[in-house]
């Protein structure tokens, strides 16, 4: 029995010698990093390394938590339901059809961004808050060239998101798209971002402006004009397009970012126009074998194929064959990305460009200018077509709106012996449209005026009557 005891204790006391000896001679387990200058450090012990595991939170799983962000974000998005006048037939009537979509509160006085193309021509524009509270909308004004407009409804304290920093969005970031679509209340998506700066040729005009983000959060026809949202919740983008074949989500959604758009909704708040501002050239997206030949490094930039005179750049000195690689510190890669930063600028107001020439980077300032070469800011103030066509117009005031629900503008006077005289057109008469296009304000009904090629034709009424009253002309006599 003895000898058995002692045999244990043997072994006892053989285990914890070795587990001494272990833990104090042997080195144990470690993991290194290379630090940025080369060296290396340790980084502690194996077992300390399960420790801090197991009380660390895993980064992966927390932008897969968007409770928080879609809290915020779901109470801002709206229905928009619009009546649009389509084609008219032999007999010169018109029908009506529907057009739905999404819009995001922006401001808590009532202030709506939704997309030009979901309210364009429309003829009555209702709103239906997350709430489900039904508002008649007034259009403050639209842009074509970037598919923003600008809505306004009669009420007070909403809830609003707030806008984000598109710039910072990273390719692979979580996102959230929200809209409003069909009447089915709020409907959130997730996905990551895709790629940003994307054009794919949409919009129509020289001056349209296509630098999208893009996403893979599922977005149907029915959200357009709904948030784009960041894992804070924050607006980065107003969800525009999508590319599919079969008319649904396959994959590919795109949204304007919330830097453009919040440029536009300033202007069309304080002049009811978007104040453009050009540098005054012609662009191409550069090749590497350009840049090669040019001395680049990469083909990183925007190729300077034509000057305009007078023009921004052609004050600042830029020629033919410059590349634009940075604009005020920031890189330029491509034309999107180049077209999107200048649009969000004023005339008048300044930018540094960086630029390549002659196998080196050189800097500039430039004042930007508008379409014709000015610096100053533009407002419809009513009497543009006066000279012209010898009318001058003024917006409805809200009372006139509410009295006589009609989106219009009035004729305050009418020159004698001008164009609109001949027709027998009386100061008070409401232009509802513009050869067939429905116009809100001053300044869209003096756009439609401008672009007309010839013909003209003013629909609208006159205060008291039901009849609808058309005057045809052509432009110069």
């Amino acid at each position: 029995m003895k000898k058995y005891l002692l045999l244990a204790l043997v072994c006892v006391g053989s285990s914890l010698l070795s587990v001494y000896l272990y833990s104090r001679w042997i080195a144990p387990n470690q993991v290194v990093w290379a630090s940025s200058n080369g060296e290396t450090r340790l980084a502690g012990l194996v077992d300390q390394l399960f420790e801090r595991r197991a009380s660390a939170e895993f980064r992966s799983s927390s932008p897969t938590n968007f409770i928080q962000a879609a809290e915020l974000a779901t109470p801002s998005v709206v229905n928009i339901r619009a009546l649009i006048e389509t084609g008219n037939s032999l007999w010169g009537s018109s029908s009506l059809t529907g057009s739905s979509g999404s819009g995001v509160v922006v401001a808590p006085e009532g202030y709506i961004v939704t997309n030009h193309h979901v309210v364009e021509k429309s003829k009555d524009i209702k709103v239906t808050l997350a709430d489900k509270r039904t508002y008649q909308a007034k259009l403050i004004g639209s842009d074509p060239s970037t598919d923003i407009a600008l809505l306004k409804i009669e009420e007070t304290n909403l809830p609003f998101v707030i806008f984000g920093n598109s710039d910072s969005v990273r390719v692979g970031e979580w996102v959230l798209a929200v809209g409003n679509p069909f009447n089915l209340e709020s409907t959130v998506t997730a996905g990551i971002v895709s790629a940003k700066g994307r054009n794919i040729n949409i919009l129509s005009g020289a001056a349209s402006i296509e630098s999208f983000i893009q996403t893979d959060a599922a977005v149907n026809p029915g959200n357009s004009g709904g948030a784009l949202v960041n894992t804070a919740g924050e607006l980065i983008g107003v969800n525009t397009a999508i590319i599919t074949e079969s008319g649904s989500y396959e994959g590919y959604s795109f949204a304007v970012p919330s830097n453009l758009v919040k440029k536009i909704v300033s202007d069309l708040r304080e002049f009811g126009i978007v104040q453009r501002a050009f540098l005054g050239v012609g662009i191409q997206d550069l090749d590497s074998e350009t840049a090669k030949e040019l001395g680049l490094p990469n083909a990183e930039g925007v190729l300077i194929n034509r000057v305009t005179s007078e023009g921004a750049a052609s004050d600042a000195g830029l020629q033919p064959g410059d590349v634009v690689v940075g604009i005020d510190n920031t890189g330029v890669r491509s034309t999107s990305e180049l077209q999107e930063y200048i649009g969000r600028f004023r005339p008048g107001e300044s930018v540094q460009i960086d630029y390549w020439r002659e196998n080196r980077r050189q800097r500039t300032k430039i004042t930007l200018k508008d379409v014709n070469n000015s610096t100053k800011v533009a407002k419809a103030i009513g009497n543009e077509m006066e000279e012209e066509l010898g009318l001058a117009m003024r917006n409805l005031s809200r009372d006139e709106q509410h009295k006589l629900r009609l989106q219009g503008v009035m004729v305050s006077s009418v020159r004698r012996g001008s164009l609109v005289f001949e027709t027998n057109m009386q100061p008070g008469f409401i232009i509802t449209s513009v050869n067939g296009k429905r116009v809100a304000n001053v300044s869209e009904a003096i756009e439609a005026m401008e672009s007309a090629y010839n013909n003209l034709s003013l629909d609208g009424y006159y205060e008291g009557e039901s009849d609808l009253y058309s005057y045809r002309f052509k432009k110069g006599g």
